[in-house]
């Protein structure tokens, strides 16, 4: 079915949301009308959940998108990874200054000994060239040929002095510094530390065959398919290299032809992120399988102190250590500006202004999830369709704005207005 027929269809919405997060709601209205696909929004606010909408499809046959359906969530991922990771270091057994070596021995060949946890987390390790790294893009399905081209590979600058999106190979770093921590497999933590102690419906890096009937199936236009098998990118690739070299001479240092290193290993316009196959596998830096009322609510520990319901997760120490916004260096790779890196989490930024102590983790593909302590707000978005990121989808933005802003009337209000819940439904 092609995308026109898509969004010929009618889309349906479901669920609940405050009358005071109605900007919430109208705009997931707009962007079911505008894409095809489907999505789900969650919202908390103050440790409620204030927002619980979804609509739209779940796949190119019209199968309505539903209260359990997961989408394949791209960078969102590490979002989720880094905050597993903070839960070991809250509990000792990770240190962010520590050498990577010193918790995986074999890490330190080739120089990378002196690499810290912290420049891991920052991104500034110097160790986003998957490209180089591997053969296939089918390798990162494979964790243990993952861990062993890591070991084997040389830093591309040397760490610390650039900072370099670690697009796909930054859930691998993390993960497996935390299975050595553990000694469990990283699939089993984010269920033992994250899901079952929060009570998660749907929060998966590796998913069990049980799971995947939940699924939503990812829709990409058709241009975009057709433009990923011809010779366009070889040519993108010179034509940044070119430009890169144009802005040096100006005093921009930014490599924008790392992006190819860092996000296109070969074979990545056939990979099949939504297969079984990958969804069964762990690649904690680009297939998590979320509901967005899984993701908003880890945010909503993060936005709350690291405590919600009587579940704490962090103490106040170690996430004010987590979310403090890293020194950048200057030099950049991969993203051409600076993203307000903190550990593991970036800056967020809506379309109703940026909240500054906001941080988060938006994706390729159009998903999102952040948290704004001052706001004591978390949203979370999941979509199936549509190009996605922070630079040419808009819509993580959009639904963040509309967020942010009736957080912002809310907590401006004097006294209740309305019902406290209203019921979303119908086609």
């Amino acid at each position: 079915m092609t995308i026109k027929a898509l969004r010929a269809r009618k889309v349906h919405i479901d669920g609940m949301s405050h009358p005071a997060f109605g900007a919430v709601e109208h705009t997931l209205r707009q962007q079911l009308n505008d894409y095809p696909g489907g999505a789900a929004v969650c919202v908390y606010h103050r440790g409620q959940c204030v927002v619980d909408l979804w609509g739209g499809y779940a796949d190119e046959d019209n199968k309505p998108w539903s209260r359990d359906t997961m989408a394949p969530s791209f960078s969102t991922t590490k979002g989720v990874a880094s905050t597993l990771l903070h839960i070991y270091a809250d509990r000792g057994l990770i240190d962010y200054d520590e050498k990577v070596a010193h918790y995986w021995p074999e890490f330190a060949a080739n120089g990378k000994a002196a690499i810290t946890v912290r420049q891991v987390l920052s991104h500034q390790s110097g160790l986003y060239h998957i490209r180089q790294m591997i053969d296939h893009i089918d390798r990162m399905m494979d964790w243990e040929h993952m861990v062993k081209v890591i070991e084997q590979s040389k830093p591309i600058h040397t760490p610390g002095e650039r900072t370099g999106y670690h697009g796909l190979t930054y859930g691998f770093l993390v993960g497996e510094i935390l299975q050595r921590v553990t000694g469990k497999k990283f699939s089993q933590l984010v269920k033992k530390d994250l899901a079952v102690p929060l009570g998660l419906d749907g929060l998966f890096i590796g998913a069990p065959n049980s799971e995947l009937p939940r699924a939503a199936q990812l829709l990409f236009p058709d241009a975009t398919r057709r433009l990923s098998r011809t010779s366009f990118g070889s040519g993108l690739q010179r034509g940044l290299s070119g430009l890169s070299a144009g802005l040096r001479r100006l005093g921009v240092d930014s490599d924008l032809s790392s992006i190819f290193d860092a996000l296109a290993p070969n074979g990545v316009s056939e990979f099949e992120f939504d297969s079984p196959e990958c969804l069964r596998a762990a690649i904690p830096a680009a297939n998590g399988l979320f509901t967005a009322r899984s993701l908003a609510k880890l945010y909503a520990v993060l936005a709350n102190g690291g405590e919600l319901g009587g579940v704490r997760l962090l103490s106040q120490d170690t996430l004010a250590q987590a979310t403090q916004p890293q020194a950048a260096t200057g030099k950049l790779s991969v993203i051409p500006f600076d993203m307000r890196w903190r550990l593991g989490y970036h800056g967020v930024f809506t379309l109703r202004g940026i909240p500054q102590q906001g941080f988060g983790h938006f994706g390729f593909g159009g998903s999102g999830a952040w948290a704004d302590p001052q706001s004591e707000l978390s949203v979370a978005l999941i979509v199936n369709s549509g190009l996605g990121s922070p630079f040419g989808d808009l819509r993580t933005a959009r639904i963040s704005g509309a967020a942010l802003l009736s957080a912002r009337r809310r907590a401006g209000l004097s006294r209740p207005s309305g019902a406290l819940f209203s019921l979303v439904g119908g086609h």
